[in-house]
């Protein structure tokens, strides 16, 4: 009886079960296991199928604390770029869905990236998530919460990336020459997109916190310069603005290390002028750079502190990272515009 009046008094159907209206999708989350996991884990619930892929180097790591429900493979170590392709290629869905491990996917995330694929036409191979980067309140972010603040308008970034199956087929998935997180999704969005695929921003929320990396993390982050170098070789000159990206400081940082080479070198052969002249140049390039990045931040003692301290190491440390990759592609026969492994 209870069933025939629920009937009467609501004759249209539940909208509850829409989530499984969508596309088949296979959740896919590479990880070194960050305790932040758990989190990311957490804001999925129920639902899709998930595939988290433990990139942790050595055979006894410990087990990853993650619930019953989720598949668990082991990449050996080699990368997000590996371990991605571990997870997709085990994944027998029409979609799957790349989130990173430090993300937490929105209220409501499961139904609303299955309203972005089913309105999706057949050309389209990609959605990306909306990405928001919540910073503190009550002052000003400091030089490490800005550049991930930046997250939030890059284009085709794997913190919330769905690809059709097909699409990952057609481009070879994602190359493992990238050894980081860092352009190996940039570099599948271009080859996805040279397959004849149109990549789409969807509606979906997910969010990416902030975390302290600890006070060296903008000189670790410089080995980025050799995945660009990587990509210029595989995309050409131009891709950065294919990917929406900008230009970077890398020349400035080349002639601020080439002047403070050129002022110890004149040092040490007793060339006082030259000396000087170079090494007020580097003086004032260095104190330019540490300036940008101090002038918009807290401007507290210690994030003034690390701004000068590394403002220093950033511009050599960046310059040897940019020619180890420009020496490791000519070596590996990188050719442009190909995307291809070699």
């Amino acid at each position: 009886m209870t069933t025939e009046m629920t009937r009467e008094t609501n004759p249209a159907p539940t909208k509850e079960p829409r989530q499984e209206t969508g596309p088949a999708v296979t959740v896919v989350i590479p990880t070194i296991g960050r305790p932040s996991l758990a989190a990311t884990l957490a804001a999925i619930g129920s639902g899709p199928e998930i595939v988290v892929v433990d990139d942790r180097p050595g055979e006894s790591t410990e087990p990853l604390p993650v619930p019953g429900r989720v598949r668990v493979l082991r990449s050996g170590g080699r990368g997000p770029a590996a371990a991605r392709n571990a997870g997709w290629r085990a994944a027998t869905t029409p979609w799957v869905v790349f989130l990173d491990d430090d993300v937490v996917p929105g209220p409501g995330w499961v139904r609303a990236l299955a309203e972005d694929l089913a309105r999706l036409p057949e050309k389209a191979g990609g959605s990306q998530g909306r990405l928001e980067v919540p910073l503190p309140p009550g002052r000003r972010p400091t030089d490490a919460e800005r550049n991930t603040a930046g997250l939030a308008g890059a284009h085709w970034i794997t913190a919330d990336m769905a690809y059709r199956r097909t699409a990952l087929e057609a481009a070879g998935g994602f190359d493992e020459r990238f050894p980081g997180a860092y352009r190996e999704d940039a570099d599948l969005a271009l080859r996805v997109e040279r397959a004849g695929f149109a990549l789409v921003k969807g509606e979906r929320l997910t969010r990416h916190p902030v975390r302290d990396d600890g006070f060296w993390s903008s000189v670790r982050f410089q080995r980025g310069n050799a995945s660009d170098a990587l990509m210029r070789h595989l995309h050409g000159r131009d891709w950065r603005a294919a990917v929406g990206g900008h230009s970077g400081r890398l020349r400035r940082h080349a002639l601020t290390t080439g002047m403070g080479l050129l002022a110890l070198a004149a040092a040490g052969g007793r060339r006082r002028r030259l000396a000087a002249v170079a090494g007020l140049a580097w003086l004032g390039l260095t104190a330019e750079f540490a300036w940008v990045r101090i002038a918009p931040g807290p401007r507290t003692p210690e994030e003034i502190a690390r701004m000068v301290v590394t403002s220093v190491l950033i511009p050599p440390v960046a310059c040897a990272h940019r020619i180890r990759g420009e020496v490791k592609a000519r070596a590996n026969g990188v050719r442009a515009n190909t995307g291809r492994r070699l």
